[in-house]
């Protein structure tokens, strides 16, 4: 920090900042000659290592090229795969959605089948109750014809034989019906 301090401190004691062109005091055909020099002595060396160098970067750049072809290509590849497993994913969904409907429809149609067995069953189960209702009914409309008859034969014909064989005739004949 002190040095730096004291580079301002000699610049404010002159004159100020110049340029010197007094070309054997600034020693500027030194430079120019020692630049010559190093350029002609050094001409085979830098232009190897500059040649050298080159060839690098050249080799770098077809490299870099050849990676960046090679992942356009893997890209495309990639893209294309990308497109195929959509189109899968896609018939997948669609053969899902099949599957669904026809097992719905499947499901349906038992359904069905198993409402019809049901209401079946069931009309069978009322017929068979209104087939024996109606034996019942026919049954006891023959008991009171029955009774009625035996009671009008007693009334008619008294305790003769000639009731009883009525009445047993009557029931023989009624039987006949009720089988």
């Amino acid at each position: 920090m002190e040095n730096f301090d004291q580079i301002f401190t000699l610049l404010a004691e002159s004159d100020g900042i110049g340029l010197n062109l007094d070309i054997l005091e600034t020693g500027l055909i030194n430079i120019l000659a020692l630049v010559a020099i190093l350029v002609y002595t050094g001409k085979d060396f830098l232009g190897s290592i500059l040649e050298e160098r080159k060839t690098t970067i050249v080799q770098s750049v077809q490299d870099a090229e050849d990676r960046l072809n090679e992942a356009n290509r893997r890209l495309t590849e990639a893209q294309k795969q990308l497109s195929q497993a959509n189109v899968v994913i896609t018939e997948i969904k669609n053969e899902t959605i099949a599957a669904k409907k026809v097992l719905l429809e499947s499901d349906a149609d038992q359904s069905k089948k198993d409402l019809a067995t049901r209401f079946s069953r069931a009309l069978a189960t009322f017929r068979s109750k209104e087939t024996q209702i109606f034996l019942e009914v026919k049954q006891q409309i023959i008991l009171l014809v029955l009774k009625r008859t035996v009671t009008r034969a007693q009334e008619t014909f008294g305790k003769k034989e000639r009731a009883t064989a009525l009445i047993n005739e009557t029931i023989n004949k009624l039987e006949g019906d009720l089988l």
